[in-house]
């Protein structure tokens, strides 16, 4: 089964996000609004403030979400992924700038946005 990236879709630069990691890589997406209770259950607790990816397994959010989802592209970023984590002290770097980037989500909409995500429709 194809991992899950759990997304706010109320958000339309998220919503352009999801899209383009659907471009290149085999993921469901599945909007906030969309989780089942089994779903719902696995996240945690205060999962509305990141994006999640869900494997059979194992859940990351925020940043690692980001990390995991561009190491399962069909594209050669995996060796971006790979540098990054041997550079001391990026896990906390990671997490910085994933909050950054989200809490400026409505501007960034302002450049880049969808209504759907493209895949999803």
């Amino acid at each position: 089964m194809a991992p899950r990236l759990v997304y706010d879709d109320d958000c339309g630069f998220c919503k352009w996000f999801v899209s383009n990691l659907l471009r290149f890589g085999d993921f469901e997406p599945v909007g906030f609004s969309e989780l089942s209770a089994d779903q719902k259950a696995r996240l945690p607790d205060e999962y509305e403030n990141c994006m999640h990816l869900l494997t059979d397994t194992d859940v990351y959010s925020c940043g690692e979400a980001v990390e995991q989802s561009i190491a399962r592209l069909s594209t050669p970023t995996w060796w971006l992924v790979a540098l990054a984590r041997e550079i001391p002290g990026y896990p906390a770097f990671r997490e910085w700038l994933y909050r950054w980037a989200a809490d400026r989500r409505s501007i960034w909409g302002r450049y880049r946005s969808r209504e759907v995500v493209r895949g999803a429709e």
